[in-house]
């Protein structure tokens, strides 16, 4: 009995350890210096699409004259 009690106790104090404790201070803080050292994501430049008023990146947009639009729908709505 009292070693079913004890396996049952180091099982879950296993569990325990891998599942729910929390990390080290030294693994928080080597993740907070990488987070410092990696450099940011450049911002997307967003523009309106004349014709229907959503904002795109300018990567996904339609260039079509000298506009941009979201989608072929909108440049046929504008001809």
């Amino acid at each position: 009995m009292i070693l079913k009690l004890l396996l049952i106790a180091a099982v879950i104090f296993t569990v325990y350890i891998l599942f729910f404790k929390q990390p080290n201070v030294t693994q928080k803080r080597s993740n907070k210096q990488k987070k410092q050292t990696q450099e940011p994501q450049p911002v997307n430049d967003l523009i309106e699409c004349p014709t229907c008023g959503v904002y795109i990146e300018v990567e996904e947009a339609i260039l079509s004259g000298s506009k941009y639009y979201c989608s072929t729908e909108c440049i046929d709505k504008a001809s």
